[in-house]
């Protein structure tokens, strides 16, 4: 990550605690929000519209038929009066209309025919938003309030140090113990793509796993931050609170739900991340017959590189935010138990095209976000070093 004087020399990690950390926080702090949208955006399941239901029975069952017919009906009229009287903070969600046919008792049996159709409402109180992330930001604000947008950002701040100490270590440690396996010790793309996988791998492992299972947990709770009642029943408080109930309630192992689709896309990214920007970095400062990039420069590079990763490994992020966010009741078998296993259910239940489901808000929230851990990490790397702090030979 360094100039090509400084790769040369292995950096203390204390280098790289510092402005991995350093990189870590001001990233999420920035792009957290993007991360809450898309995983209300993976969560969210495709809404499926029931047009006609036919029933057939016989004359003596049409009468409780229909009494069933109203009581459904009912808790949604219910529902919008509630909203209607509530005034604006409400919620206002889509009821349901129901219409059947006559009936005659002339036939000892008949049939009997019920529409149901989803009426969306638009009364006072209503919270109307498309599926896009702009839609699903504007609901989480006016349902939750706009702090909404940065439940588990604890659960972040307790991984990011750690993590991205992780990263950029093992990523120069593996890299200098892959040269010495090339000719002259060179560090070729080939090395640079093989440490960032590794390094991918070791931080799913070590930090990532955990620490998004508690993140995933908190951010799919819709309980508003405006109520008061609520945020005093909500289940899972706080990063600390919610690691320690899930291994109450489902064990240990529950801490590492999703960990191979984990693996797979952390391992992927960093291969793609650190290959695509180490070249970069290469051909920029070649062009420039310089050893070092500008702070504009590591940030547009930063930002392409991250780029790339997502595109590809996006369904093993939707599976992996599934796998996280089900809750494993003892006894009963969980919907999705396996990573083939999961993407074959949404592909069949929501079509192909929802394991890229959240595309859209993880490339905003990505490409900034390596734009500014590259940014930063050069930025805090290169201060440091001409302070003199952690220098080694």
């Amino acid at each position: 990550m360094g100039t090509p004087k400084e790769e040369r020399k292995t950096k203390n990690p204390m280098m790289h605690l510092i402005a991995g950390g350093s990189a870590g926080f001001v990233e999420s702090s920035i792009c957290h929000p993007l991360d809450t949208i898309k995983t209300r955006m993976q969560l969210r399941k495709q809404e499926v519209s029931v047009e006609r239901v036919v029933i057939k029975m016989k004359h003596s069952l049409v009468e409780p038929a229909l009494r069933i017919k109203h009581s459904l009906q009912e808790p949604f009229m219910r529902t919008a009066h509630s909203v209607s009287a509530a005034g604006g903070g409400g919620v206002h969600e889509p009821s349901l209309h129901l219409h059947s046919t006559p009936v005659t008792n002339q036939h000892p049996s008949v049939t009997q025919e019920v529409l149901v159709k989803p009426t969306a409402g638009h009364g006072r109180g209503a919270v109307t938003a498309s599926l896009g992330p702009l839609g699903t930001a504007h609901r989480i604000i006016q349902r939750e309030g706009v702090f909404a947008l940065y439940k588990g950002l604890t659960a972040v701040y307790t991984g990011i140090i750690p993590k991205m100490a992780i990263r950029f270590l093992s990523f120069e440690q593996y890299r200098e113990l892959l040269a010495k396996f090339e000719k002259n010790g060179e560090k070729t793309s080939r090395v640079t793509f093989m440490a960032g996988l590794a390094s991918g791998l070791t931080e799913a492992v070590v930090v990532v796993t955990p620490a998004e299972v508690c993140k995933i947990r908190l951010q799919s709770q819709y309980h508003s931050l405006m109520d008061a009642s609520q945020m005093q029943h909500r289940k899972y408080k706080n990063v600390v609170q919610t690691a320690f109930l899930i291994v109450k309630e489902e064990g240990i192992g529950a801490l590492y739900k999703g960990l191979v689709p984990t693996m797979l896309r952390q391992g992927i990214n960093q291969a793609v991340n650190f290959t695509c920007y180490n070249a970069a970095k290469k051909c920029v400062m070649k062009w420039q017959n310089t050893d070092h990039l500008e702070h504009w420069q590591s940030l547009v590079l930063g930002g392409l590189s991250g780029g790339v990763g997502p595109i590809v490994n996006n369904p093993l992020d939707v599976v992996k935010t599934r796998l996280q966010k089900q809750v494993v009741v003892p006894g009963k078998e969980p919907k999705y138990t396996s990573l083939v296993q999961a993407c074959l259910v949404i592909a069949r239940e929501e079509g192909v095209l929802a394991l890229w489901k959240g595309i859209t808000p993880r490339l905003l929230r990505i490409v900034p976000g390596q734009a500014i851990t590259f940014m930063t990490y050069e930025a805090v790397s290169s201060t440091l070093t001409s302070f003199g702090f952690f220098t080694s030979s």
